[in-house]
């Protein structure tokens, strides 16, 4: 039943991309984009805080800090896959992760998967290679989008290998909200590389920016959700594949 929880997360995704899309047509630039729905997700994520936990000593601190950082490397070294690489070549490396998520989960955690969850997450990364294939035979920067797509890839592989394995220890409530705040504040970051400034974002673009950042906060809320309190990563991500991507 909690897989129900992924695949609601899948289809959240696609409306948030299509808002973050729009809001990209205006203008608003990919950097500028992160920071607003990594601030919302760092809100949003609060309302987890019900699900109760502690915060263990300040020594385990550097948990959800490399979670956090994962995360953002990923996002970042999605982005440079996707816009200074080849599109139809980075979709279908990314989509590796699933295959990726089922050997972290063996080797960082220790959990057997079964073989059926084996052929699951191959056959879902095939499907996704086919369903982004493109007629063009051209490949720009192949060798450079192969590589920072796998790299991309791996942090987001890890980053829901590792959920599983140390928000237990925490509790769902506690370290989930952790998580996003340190995301949240690493943003900050990124305001260097922002085009122009926040309050030169486009009137018409803020709409579908803010909505956009709140539905991937939904669909991370439903997803990182069912890692923490469920576990099951490669089951868990085989059916958030199931958008394709």
């Amino acid at each position: 039943m909690f897989l129900l929880l992924p695949l609601l997360s899948s289809v959240l995704y696609v409306f948030g991309a299509l808002f973050l899309k729009q809001a990209g047509s205006h203008g608003v630039g990919f950097w500028r984009i992160s920071f607003v729905a990594n601030l919302i997700c760092g809100v949003a994520f609060s309302v987890l805080w019900p699900l109760g936990g502690s915060f263990p000593p300040l020594s385990l601190w550097w948990q959800p800090a490399l979670v956090a950082a994962l995360f953002v490397a990923g996002q970042a070294l999605g982005f440079l896959a996707i816009e200074r690489g080849d599109v139809s070549v980075a979709t279908p490396v990314l989509g590796v992760k699933v295959v990726l998520v089922a050997f972290f989960v063996t080797v960082v955690v220790g959990e057997t998967v079964p073989g059926v969850l084996w052929l699951a997450a191959i056959l879902s990364s095939a499907g996704i290679v086919f369903l982004n294939r493109s007629g063009t035979r051209t490949r720009h920067h192949a060798g450079f989008t192969i590589a920072i797509g796998v790299l991309a890839a791996t942090a987001y592989a890890l980053f829901d290998v590792l959920v599983q394995k140390w928000a237990p220890v925490w509790g769902a409530g506690r370290f989930l909200p952790a998580l996003m705040w340190i995301v949240a504040v690493s943003s900050l970051a990124l305001i260097p590389l922002f085009d122009a400034p926040l309050r030169a974002v486009p009137r018409p673009a803020w709409r579908p920016l803010l909505a956009g950042g709140a539905l991937i906060a939904a669909q991370g809320i439903f997803l990182i959700a069912a890692l923490a309190l469920y576990g099951q990563a490669t089951a868990v991500n085989v059916i958030y594949s199931a958008t394709g991507r």
